[in-house]
């Protein structure tokens, strides 16, 4: 379950007073509830405090009041909490202002939160003890454009257990990782059930009406024995517990409706040369140090692009106006926005070399992205950065030979002919024996050595016949050698379609052979099912997923550059090497 919207600080925060406002979901169906949590930190209000009037939201009487205390490193912290239950009143966002809240001689202040209400779905009808919702914030993307996705669990109280995680599945789409929320209540048709909202960011890769979902949840309902299937009341006491009656176990799949959603495709004309798949809403921030070099020495450019949208698979751009530089492939690093990565800053950190000592100017830094608010590319622009580049200092040429220096060391002629000897002395001995010759005897063990190498290809063959695991892991190996060679090739050679098609083989062959699977079952969600919790590196499974959202961009996105098809290849040597070395 996604939290609101944090609150502010108060302005007097300096004696420790806080106040945080919380919604236990961010989305929430048309006629159900949502608990608004007013949270007192340092310091709260003698009686529960008044809310101001709310419009699309009816408040329900009566307040909850609770205490929560911590204890950490010797210093003890504790918290005040009012919760109100509000039942939103109509379609579209709804906004809680911002609070002003008197606690002692300070006044604190939150921040407004914002309540998306969606139309509610029917739910599965097999049983009133527990169902799936799936929600999505929008019904009309862009392609390339991500947009938060929630599964919403809804079970009765007491009336399921052995709940799985809910898992989505939905052609044309990539999914990020699934993100879980704190449980929180409401009440549905009269009923009382404990809600846990799993959230992800969906991508979709490709244009048209596309279906998303169903989402699907493994759990064991615990059915009165004997009973008949009937509402039951959440007041009174609805599986008979304390009558005796017994409990059935069932174990079932739940799945919630599929959702449409209307994906457009990219406009094909008016696009920027810088654009390379970016959608959603962005700034930029460029600069550049230091500003007086020589010629051939490094500048460092410092490109920081923040706003919503895919930021962390975001490269930078080819710039053709640095034509005059030698440019390096950059480094980055992201920071978060949100819990699901639809918002953040990442950061590049580029080396320029200058080539002339002409330059007075780097030229500015564009970059463009399609913005899908307003229907339209958009290029934002870096300052142009003013540069004194000197000429390169020449090398001192190396010092003459000085006319004392001695000559160079003539050899002494040597006599051709040779005088002849009177005496034996000193003659050649005769040649030993060919059986006492090392070779010999090493010809002679050749029949040997090669009986032996015989011998052990067949013993190899055998051992490959019955072992087919064997057998796939080194044909794979051998493949993936292969494989890396060609990727080498293609980004040399500036061949993106074919560099990220050679890369998704090579995922999907690797992983395949490590969980013993075929190779086309292999897709990005095979990492979250498959791959974590199983002792792979958090490191390794981070690039995999880049490698993998990398190789859904590329369908879409334009053209990537060579320098950065050439700074891609050693990730994935990395990726692949641990892959092959882990042991499921």
């Amino acid at each position: 379950m996604a939290a609101g919207v944090a609150a502010a600080l108060t302005g007097g925060a300096l004696r420790g007073a806080t106040l945080t406002a919380a919604l236990d979901r961010s989305m929430v169906p048309l006629g159900e509830s949502v608990t608004l949590s007013l949270i007192f930190e340092g310091g709260a209000p003698p009686g529960s405090p008044r809310l101001p009037e709310l419009v699309g939201v009816r408040v329900q009487p009566g307040v909850s009041q609770r205490s929560e205390f911590t204890f950490v490193n010797g210093r003890q912290s504790s918290r005040q909490i009012f919760d109100y239950v509000l039942v939103p009143l109509r379609l579209g966002e709804v906004v809680v202002p911002g609070l002003q809240i008197q606690v002692g001689q300070e006044v604190l202040r939150s921040q407004p939160l914002v309540l998306k209400v969606v139309e509610g779905t029917a739910r599965n009808a097999v049983t009133n003890l527990a169902f799936l919702r799936l929600v999505a914030t929008r019904k009309q993307v862009y392609v390339g454009e991500p947009f938060r996705v929630e599964m919403q669990l809804y079970v009765r109280l007491q009336g399921a257990t052995d709940v799985n995680r809910p898992q989505l599945a939905a052609e044309g789409f990539s999914f990020g990782q699934i993100q879980q929320g704190p449980q929180s209540r409401t009440q549905v048709e009269g009923g009382v059930f404990d809600v846990v909202t799993f959230q992800l960011a969906a991508t979709p890769v490709k244009a048209g009406m596309l279906k998303l979902g169903p989402a699907t949840c493994d759990l064991t309902l615990l059915i009165p024995s004997g009973a008949p299937q009937r509402r039951l009341d959440p007041f009174g006491d609805p599986f008979g517990l304390f009558g005796g009656r017994n409990l059935r176990r069932h174990p079932t799949t739940i799945a919630s409706e599929i959702l449409p959603v209307e994906v457009l495709p990219l406009p094909g004309t008016q696009v920027p040369p810088t654009f390379n798949g970016a959608v959603g809403r962005f700034q930029l921030n460029v600069t550049a140090s230091p500003t007086e070099v020589a010629v051939g020495d490094p500048i460092t450019v410092r490109v920081q692009i923040s706003g919503t949208g895919p930021i962390e698979a975001l490269n930078l751009p080819t710039q053709p106006a640095w034509k005059e530089f030698k440019t390096y492939p950059p480094s980055s690093e992201f920071a978060a926005g949100d819990p699901l990565h639809l918002s953040g800053t990442k950061t590049f950190t580029q080396v320029l070399i200058p080539q002339n000592h002409e330059i007075k100017t780097l030229p500015p830094f564009t970059f463009s992205y399609f913005d899908s608010q307003a229907r339209q590319y958009r290029t934002l622009s870096g300052p142009a950065i003013a540069l004194t580049v000197k000429a390169e200092t020449s090398p001192a040429a190396p010092p003459p030979l000085l006319a004392s220096n001695p000559a160079p060391h003539v050899p002494v002629p040597v006599d051709d002919v040779l005088p002849v000897q009177t005496r034996l002395e000193g003659a050649a001995m005769p040649e030993p024996f060919l059986a006492s010759q090392p070779w010999f005897l090493g010809v002679q063990s050749l029949p040997v050595l090669a009986w032996l190498s015989i011998w052990l290809w067949r013993k190899r063959a055998d051992r490959l016949a019955h072992n087919p695991r064997l057998r796939r892991q080194r044909e794979v190996a051998r493949e993936v050698r292969a494989g890396l060679a060609s990727l080498r090739a293609q980004a040399a050679a500036g061949q993106p379609a074919g560099f990220f098609a050679t890369l998704f083989h090579l995922l999907q062959q690797q992983i395949g052979e490590r969980l013993d699977t075929a190779s086309s079952a292999i897709t990005e969600a095979v990492i979250e099912e498959r791959l974590t919790g199983a002792g792979l590196p958090e490191a390794v499974l981070a690039d995999l997923h880049e490698l993998f959202q990398s190789c859904n961009l590329a369908r879409y996105a334009p053209t990537q550059s060579t320098q950065e098809l050439v700074a891609l290849v050693p990730r994935v040597e990395s990726t692949l090497r641990a892959l092959q070395t882990w042991t499921p």
